[in-house]
This record gives C-alpha cells, sequence and structure tokens, in this order.
C-alpha cells in the first residue's frame, strides 16, 4: 500500500479541515476515478489518432469487429449498443464509411432497413487500434501486480452494478 499523498488526499484534508463532520470516503473513491478516466481518456485519444480515429469511431469500429464474422450489425444495433442517438450514429458511420472502413447495405431481411459491415480495411485498422490501445491501459496498470489487478477490476464490476439505474 503506497502512503504518498495525491491531490485527492490534498483536497479531503481541505474539507477535514473546514467540515470534520462528512464522510469523505465517496470522494475519494470518485474523486481518483474520475481522475483516472480523464488521464486515461486522454491518452487513449493519442493513441488512436495515429491511426486517424477519434475514440468514438473506435467503438464503432470494434463493436462491429466484437460481433463476429461477417462483422455487420444495423445502425440500430451500433446506436444501441453505443448509446448513441441514430443521429449521432449517422455521423460516425457517414465518416467512417467515406474512409472506407465500413460500408452500409440495404438488410436484405428488412427492406427499409440498412445493415452496416466492417471493411478487410476496417477491420485491420481496428485490430491494430486494439492492441495499442490496449498497451497504453496495461502500461498503466504496471504499479499493480496482477492479483491487484484483478481485486481492482471485481471491485469496479461491483461498484459500477451498484451505480446503475433499477
Amino acid at each position: 500500500m503506497s502512503s504518498s499523498k495525491d491531490a485527492v488526499d490534498a483536497i479531503i484534508d481541505q474539507w477535514a479541515e473546514v467540515r470534520p463532520d462528512l464522510d469523505t470516503t465517496a470522494m475519494e473513491v470518485f474523486g481518483r476515478v474520475y481522475r483516472i478516466s480523464r488521464a486515461m481518456g486522454d491518452r487513449i485519444d493519442k493513441t488512436y489518432a495515429r491511426y486517424g480515429i477519434a475514440r468514438g469511431e473506435f467503438d464503432v469500429l470494434a463493436t462491429l469487429r466484437r460481433s463476429g464474422d461477417p462483422f455487420t450489425l444495423s445502425p440500430r444495433q451500433l446506436s444501441a449498443t453505443l448509446m448513441l442517438t441514430t443521429g449521432g450514429m449517422t455521423g460516425r458511420l457517414d465518416k467512417l464509411e467515406r474512409r472506407g472502413l465500413l460500408r452500409r447495405s440495404p438488410d436484405p431481411h428488412d427492406r427499409r432497413g440498412l445493415q452496416v459491415t466492417l471493411t478487410d480495411e476496417g477491420r485491420a485498422l481496428v485490430d491494430e487500434a486494439v492492441g495499442a490501445g490496449l498497451a497504453v491501459q496495461t502500461e498503466a496498470l504496471t504499479s499493480l501486480d496482477k492479483e491487484q489487478a484483478g481485486q481492482l477490476a471485481d471491485l469496479l464490476r461491483q461498484l459500477m452494478a451498484g451505480t446503475q439505474p433499477s
């Protein structure tokens, strides 16, 4: 266990001085979660920028890639998975289609529908980008051993479950 103080500790100490009655445990946890999220988000954004994509575009490509062969989903399925409006999804799809990373085509099972398919170029790009992103994330975990990282993942999963709307 590290005894070095961080920026969140300084904030907690300040609150303890002016409001010793407050239980700041939640602030300690979520202050660190927020700061880690911001720092890692910035690192991941820089990593994906090397591939000419933003994080949101990576998410679309990765969702198609994870869906398995033939790497095809409907725009509605993509929107639901990524929690995006259809308008937000359309903009991402337009940009990725212009770059040749995916293609839209009529859905053979629904005359009114479309399907979105990852192209070979899109698959190659997302496979490289996911490896690069994981390398950045893995590097950030080097201050923890494998068991600690697993414990942290379990605790965060439990915390996340408790913060989801019922």
